[in-house]
Order: structure tokens, then C-alpha cells, then sequence
């Protein structure tokens, strides 16, 4: 207890008591005691509330550094001629989603949360343009996972999407259509949310970092996309449009870039993890953060280990040779992280290796399945993203433990399906949840993105000419130079690419 405090209760006790000399001392014994109380419990609040304040925005840093490994992986996957055009469509994805999520998007999400405390509802209606928010740490915080969601589609559309079709795709979907699915599973209003009043099935469903919300949403946008879109010219058919015998591969111009992305991504996913406990002074909190990091450290590195040993096995199969190939093991590494977001809280570690190993096997099994299908990903983006953010939320059903799901929910009435077997019950509530989740969020985008790109598509504002897409987006839209890919010290051998 400092003196100044003391001193600053009793002197204004004693400035505010009239009555006589023996009633002012109990009275004012009494009430210093309470006025030092009150003081301390306000000091302590608003330090808590200081380093709650601390750690959202500095995890916001975080998660707002990974459009960085983005830019680095995307920029790295592309022809040398394309670099200018899918920095700057990153760029904007950030620029974008920050004006559609202040104007309307955050309110959409979050709007009511404080006022329609106990109702159910399918969109929020309050707060635009952030009026009556005073947390806007946490604004911040929801701003960047939602450009992160924007900007899984960049990858995917390299090398032949227009700029103001991408601009238009990056608003729409920061503005409308994430804010909605993060409303229903994120939102105490929302139909899905595990913090609803009266969740579904008396579960809700459990999203903890957005396995659904972000990566979902992004990846089967992408998907929409891509196939409306159609593959790269050269990569699946020839110019006069007949089937190629072999899908042409079109090697990025820099395995440096891919993997310094993969390893920013990977530092970011940190903040997005462990940062959406969003409050760290709260209870065992503490401890819920550290759970999540080690989660989400050893999800990657089995996802990673798993793609680089199936990738070698089946390049054995082939060929009959042993070969490292870096690209797959960095997906892998992906796919694992995308896969333990929805869960990082609420699973044991040994189960995140489980979770990490299994994504590592459909990344690669369904990027395989991509290319015999013709769609072009230029980064596999769908199968680490949309394939994974689904099979991390059907996982959160199947081994989120009773007493994680007590520290992290308030409650294990329904917890993981295996778990439920262990307590001599075939309660499938949370799985149930989960899978009601996902068919939602792939509703939803379905319903409202794909007449969105094929509108787009149909005025011809979504797909770059054929001439320009050959000669390199660079040249057409920032006068870059005409430059000839080759294989340099990252690829194979020397020599110019003849793609077309």
C-alpha cells in the first residue's frame, strides 16, 4: 500500500466529513479502508486491462506480419513476370479488407454484441464505421484475420486475374460474406457460437482460431474462383484448347521466397493462435496460450515431416529415384497449422501431431487430385487451406478433451467423440456441431461468391486477355520489361521455358 494513496483517501474523507470530531474517526477508519480498497482494485483493473490491450495488439502485429509470408510465397510461385501484379494484389487484399471491415464488416460481425446480449441473430446491425466501439484493440485484432482471409485467394488466381476484379473480390468479401460467418460462430449472438446463450445442441461449435472462419472461408472462395476462372494458358490444354497429355508445369521463379514465407507464416501463426484467447489476465488464461503455441509448433512439424516422407515415397514409386522436393514439405507445413487452428486450444499435444500428420497426407493426396481435375492452384492454396480448415474442425469433434474444453468453454457437457467413448457414451454432439459448421461456412460462400465471380467473369472484368497472360501481367499493368523465364539457381538447369 503506498502513502499516496493513503494520504489522497484521507484527505478527501476528511474534506468531505461534517459530522463531529468521535463519529469522524470510526466513520472515517471505516472508510479509508474502503476508499484504499476501491483504489487498489482500480489499479489492478486497469493494469489488466493495459496488458490485455498490450498482448491483442501486439498478436494483431503478428497475424497483420503474415500478409508478408503470403506476399513472399506467392511472389516466389509466380513467372518472373508476374511479380509486380501478385505483390500488389496482396497489398491490396490488405488495403481492401481494412475499408470494407471499418465501414461495415466489423459491424455485420460483431455489431449488438454488448446490447442483444440473449437473442439470436443472423447479422449484427450496430457499431458502423466503428461508432460506439471503444475496444479497438480488438477492431484491430479482427481486421487482420479478416484480411488474412482475403488473401488466400492471391496465390490461387496468379497470373491471370485483373486487378479491379480483385479489388472488388478483396471488398466483397471483407465487407459481406466473412463477417457473416464470423458472426455465427464467433459472435455471442450467433447460431453456431459455442458462447451463444442457447447454443446449438447445447454445444455450439468450436472454432477456437478460425480453422473455419478464416481459412475455410478463404479456400473454398479461392476454389469458386479458380474454376470460374479456369487454369493458366498453357498449364492443362495448349493454345488451340486440346488437352496437353501432361499438365505443363509452371515453376515459380524463387524457392528462397516460398520458403522465407513459409517460415514468416509460420512466426505469425503464433499471434493467431495464442493471441485469440484475446483476454491473457483472465483466470488460467496463461496457461491456455502456452497449450495453444506448443500445439501449434508440433501440428506444422508433423504436417511437414509427413508430406516430405509420402512426397519421397511416391516420387520412388515413379521414378525409382530418391528425391527431396522442398515445395510439398512447406505445404505440409501449412496444412498442419491451418489444420490445429480450430482446435489448438482444446486438444493434448499428442493429438495436434495426430491432427498434423493426417493434414499432411491430404495436402498432398488432394493437390494430386487438383491437377488430374485441371485446376489450376498456383500455390496450392485449396488443399492447404479449405481441405485442411475443414478436416482441423471435423478433428476439434473428435478429440477436444473434457478438461480443456472446461478452461477454454466453461464446460465439457460435450466434448470429443473418442473422449465420449471413453466415458462409456456414443455422444457425438460436439462432432455433430462441427460438421453443421462447416456445411454452413461452404454454403454460404457458394451461395453468395460464386454468382459474384461469375458476374464478374460473364462482364469480362475477372480474367486478364490471353495475350497479356502470355507476355506476363507485369507489362500490361506496370510497364514492366519482357523478360523470359529461366531456371536459374533454384530450379533445374539453364535454358528458357518454352511454354507456349
Amino acid at each position: 500500500m503506498s502513502s499516496t494513496t493513503y494520504q489522497t483517501c484521507l484527505a478527501n474523507l476528511n474534506s468531505n466529513n461534517d459530522n463531529g470530531a468521535s463519529s469522524s474517526i470510526n466513520i472515517t477508519t471505516e472508510a479509508l479502508l474502503e476508499c484504499i480498497s476501491n483504489t487498489i482494485d482500480a489499479t489492478q483493473h486497469n493494469a489488466h486491462s493495459s496488458i490485455d490491450t498490450f498482448f491483442l495488439l501486439y498478436a494483431a502485429s503478428l497475424v497483420f506480419f503474415m500478409q508478408t509470408g503470403f506476399a513472399m510465397i506467392c511472389a516466389g510461385c509466380v513467372r518472373v513476370n508476374n511479380i509486380q501484379n501478385t505483390l500488389l494484389k496482396n497489398l491490396l487484399d490488405a488495403c481492401g479488407a481494412s475499408l470494407g471491415f471499418y465501414t461495415v464488416g466489423y459491424a455485420f460481425a460483431f455489431g449488438g454484441s454488448s446490447t442483444d446480449y440473449g437473442k439470436t441473430t443472423f447479422i449484427g446491425k450496430e457499431d458502423f464505421f466503428l461508432m460506439g466501439v471503444e475496444n479497438d484493440s480488438f477492431w484491430l485484432f479482427q481486421f487482420a484475420f479478416c484480411a488474412t482471409s482475403a488473401t488466400i485467394v492471391a496465390g490461387t488466381l496468379a497470373e491471370r486475374c485483373q486487378m479491379t476484379a480483385y479489388l472488388a473480390y478483396s471488398i466483397m468479401l471483407a465487407a459481406f460474406v466473412y463477417p457473416v460467418v464470423v458472426h455465427s460462430i464467433w459472435s455471442p449472438q450467433g447460431f453456431l457460437s459455442a458462447h451463444n446463450s442457447n447454443p446449438l445442441w447445447g454445444s455450439g461449435m468450436v472454432d477456437f482460431a478460425g480453422g473455419s472462419v478464416v481459412h475455410l472461408t478463404g479456400g473454398m472462395t479461392a476454389l469458386i474462383a479458380t474454376m470460374i476462372l479456369g487454369p493458366r494458358a498453357g498449364r492443362f490444354y495448349d493454345l488451340s484448347g486440346e488437352v496437353l497429355e501432361e499438365p505443363r508445369e509452371f515453376t515459380g521463379h524463387s524457392l528462397a521466397l516460398q520458403c522465407l514465407g513459409t517460415f514468416i507464416l509460420w512466426f505469425g501463426w503464433y499471434g493467431f493462435n495464442a493471441g485469440s484467447i484475446i483476454s491473457l489476465m483472465l483466470d488460467d488464461n496463461y496457461l491456455v496460450v502456452s497449450h495453444t503455441a506448443i500445439n501449434t509448433t508440433l501440428s506444422a512439424a508433423a504436417g511437414c515431416v509427413m508430406t516430405l516422407f509420402l512426397s519421397t515415397i511416391v516420387g520412388v514409386h515413379f521414378t525409382g529415384e530418391v528425391t527431396f522436393n522442398l515445395q510439398y514439405p512447406m505445404n505440409g507445413c501449412l496444412s498442419g497449422l491451418v489444420a490445429i487452428t480450430a482446435g489448438c486450444s482444446v486438444v493434448e499435444s499428442w493429438a495436434s501431431i495426430v491432427i498434423g500428420l493426417v493434414s499432411g497426407a491430404l495436402y498432398l493426396t488432394c493437390s494430386k487430385l487438383l491437377v488430374q481435375w485441371k485446376i489450376d492452384d498456383a500455390v496450392d492454396a485449396i488443399p492447404v487451406h479449405m481441405i485442411n480448415g475443414i478436416w482441423g474442425s471435423l478433428s476439434v469433434g473428435l478429440f477436444a478433451t473434457p478438461d480443456l474444453m472446461d478452461r477454454v468453454y466453461e464446460t465439457s457437457a460435450h466434448v470429443g467423440w473418442f473422449y465420449s467413448w471413453g466415458r462409456g457414451s456414443a455422444d457425438a454432439t460436439l462432432l455433430a456441431c462441427q460438421v453443421i459448421g462447416v456445411l454452413f461456412v461452404i454454403g454460404w460462400v457458394v451461395c453468395m461468391m460464386t454468382p459474384f465471380f461469375w458476374s464478374m467473369h460473364y462482364c469480362g472484368f475477372l480474367r486478364a486477355d490471353s495475350l497479356e497472360e502470355i507476355v506476363g501481367l507485369d507489362i500490361v499493368y506496370h510497364g514492366g520489361e519482357f523478360r523470359k523465364h529461366r531456371r536459374g539457381s533454384f530450379g533445374s538447369d539453364e535454358g528458357e521455358m518454352d511454354e507456349y
